[in-house]
């Protein structure tokens, strides 16, 4: 099935929160969906003259593709969302510093008197035969080749109790969450809070660092196809991730710490539910195998991720195997279209 936003559309009816909105299509589970997103600013910044203070309406951010109801999706179930390709749609990305806006600045929450960093758009190339990106300086004559390394910011459903929130906030239903982890191969596990999970994804990075420092990754619009399938009757609390060599767990919040204590404590339940080990048990554990990759210190809350390598576990199989299906299922497809 392919779904495409329209580019011509009033940006006042995009889709710009999580929950709140109608489902533009029905999906149902093991349907390739073929999709694109805009990137964050909307495509409103193409140049560096483009400055995004300017150019754009600060809640018209992170458009996103959908929400797509999901059949016979309940409260109380999993989404398994498996991106089977992100691809940048167009040969440019861009990146900015917005004031009062990132981590090495003051921001709202943040108060400080001093008054906002330089603002400045840059437009970074994207080859996506070479597989980089190139990266100018704005001051300077300095120039770098960086790898190609697609993800998606914004992966989410709507949250339970009805709430609507926006899509530049990330929490236990996904949303903004900014982590580079975010990649094509990935299954994202999502509690399911209404009828359907109202599923939404948006803001594409060409690359992001961990962190994203400056609160603007390379942004760009994306090409994107995913496989979404539902895990009836299990409940998953955080969002969590799946790779071909890792288990990932999150945590959105405020203090950063308290987002690392979310991702963690996550992992140690989930690893005690996989090997039958005891909670204190799986926190040693998981205290001697786990990375943590900061995903973001910019949004309205942080988020951190906690990973446990496949390799130190290798005869356990999360979410009955989810993963390797839809990864099977993914190059079945593939194929099938390669031989169109």
């Amino acid at each position: 099935m392919r779904w495409e936003p329209d580019p011509d559309a009033d940006p006042a009816g995009y889709t710009y929160t999580f929950g709140g909105v109608p489902a533009v299509a029905e999906i149902a589970p093991g349907t390739l969906l073929s999709t694109w997103t805009m990137d964050c600013f909307g495509g409103r910044v193409r140049a560096p003259t483009d400055l995004a203070s300017q150019v754009c309406d600060p809640r018209m951010l992170n458009p996103q593709s959908g929400p797509f109801h999901v059949t016979g999706a309940k409260p109380g179930d999993t989404l398994a969302v498996h991106l089977v390709s992100i691809t940048p749609r167009e040969a440019w990305g861009v990146s900015s510093t917005v004031p009062f806006f990132g981590s090495l600045t003051a921001t709202p929450t943040t108060a400080m008197l001093h008054s906002a960093l330089t603002e400045r758009t840059w437009i970074y190339e994207i080859d996506t035969r070479e597989q980089v990106v190139r990266y100018l300086a704005a001051d300077t004559p300095f120039t770098a080749t960086l790898p190609l390394d697609p993800m998606h910011g914004t992966v989410g459903v709507a949250p339970a109790l009805g709430e609507v929130r926006s899509s530049l906030a990330p929490g236990d239903w996904g949303g903004n969450m900014d982590t580079p982890e975010m990649r094509a191969g990935v299954t994202c596990y999502l509690g399911v809070n209404v009828e359907g999970a109202m599923v939404s994804l948006g803001d594409g990075h060409a690359r992001q660092g961990e962190g994203e420092t400056c609160g603007v990754a390379v942004e760009c619009a994306m090409d994107t196809q995913l496989i979404l399938d539902v895990l009836p009757g299990r409940a998953t609390p955080w969002p969590r991730l799946e790779s071909d060599d890792f288990w990932m767990t999150t945590g959105s919040a405020r203090p950063l710490e308290d987002a690392f204590r979310i991702a963690h404590q996550q992992m140690v339940t989930w690893v005690a539910e996989l090997t039958g080990q005891s909670i204190i048990d799986a926190y040693q554990f998981v205290s001697q195998t786990a990375l943590t990759p900061i995903a973001n210190v910019v949004d309205t809350n942080y988020t951190v991720v906690c990973k446990v390598a496949k390799a130190h576990l290798p005869r356990v199989v999360a979410m009955d195997g989810v993963h390797a299906r839809l990864r099977t299922l993914a190059a079945v497809h593939t194929r099938q279209s390669g031989s169109r």
